[in-house]
């Protein structure tokens, strides 16, 4: 299994930094937010590969978290880049991520404070695709941000028809805590899902219905750790009442095709 959606920090202010977002999203982490804790949890859980989704929440901040996150690039543990939309020369930026080998960046709507169909994401978007970048995007409710959805899912459709993206994943399936509309916008769209911090929260059977609407094809096993358990999530969904071929596309076959691995 592999899993398309983890968060670490550096071992200096990791500690501070858990403690800060656990208060504000009221959230018990199940690592401590290490890239050494990150690497046990996913051994424990027999996961082949953690992916790591660095977010970036303000400009001055590029060129050191990408500098930390060029340290895992390989073995179990696969981070993405990140950019944030008030970068200046955001081509330029891309770019040089392309250069740097990361296969993917990440962006999030609510701790970047904008809006997902916003100029400035949309232009990064388009561009990244054209560099074939994966873009993974925090979509629906942020707990750290209760009072404003900066990725819904009407918003993110605006996106996909103007943009048309061609590696976009929106986490959480599609929209943290807003299923009903994820069902009414998204499924079926060109997009990838992945299961980041669902399990617990959304009804088994709209999860199972959301996947077979939207196409087992296009779903990504994620955990969102250290807020979500590597080896509970496994086991939660190795449960699930899906078919073989579905859980092992979902599981592992949709995030080796999308990260281009043999």
């Amino acid at each position: 299994m592999i899993d398309f959606h983890t968060h670490i920090f550096p071992e200096k202010i990791a500690e501070k930094t858990l403690k800060f977002l656990a208060s504000r999203c009221h959230i018990d982490p199940y690592t401590d937010g290490t890239a050494p804790g990150l690497s046990a949890s996913t051994k424990e859980a027999g996961l082949e590969m953690s992916v790591i989704l660095p977010v970036v929440t303000k400009p001055s901040q590029f060129q050191s978290i990408n500098r930390f996150a060029m340290q895992f690039q390989e073995g179990s543990l696969l981070s993405f880049g990140g950019i944030h939309p008030d970068n200046e020369d955001y081509k330029e930026k891309l770019k040089e991520l392309k250069h740097m080998g990361f296969k993917g960046i990440k962006l999030h709507p609510d701790y970047q404070e904008t809006f997902i169909d916003d100029i400035r994401y949309k232009r990064i978007i388009s561009y990244a695709s054209e560099l074939d970048l994966i873009v993974s995007v925090h979509a629906g409710f942020d707990p750290g941000y209760p009072d404003c959805i900066h990725c819904p899912p009407q918003k993110a459709l605006d996106v996909i028809r103007d943009v048309q993206p061609q590696n976009l994943v929106l986490a959480h399936m599609g929209g943290f805590m807003m299923w009903d509309e994820v069902e009414a916008y998204l499924t079926g769209e060109n997009i990838w899902m992945d299961t980041a911090a669902v399990f617990g929260h959304i009804p088994e059977e709209q999860f199972v219905r959301i996947v077979r609407a939207h196409g087992a094809d296009k779903i990504l096993f994620a955990t969102d750790s250290p807020w979500g358990g590597q080896k509970e999530f496994a086991e939660y969904f190795r449960n699930l009442p899906l078919s073989d071929e579905e859980k092992e596309a979902i599981a592992r076959g949709n995030a080796r095709k999308l990260l281009g691995m043999s």
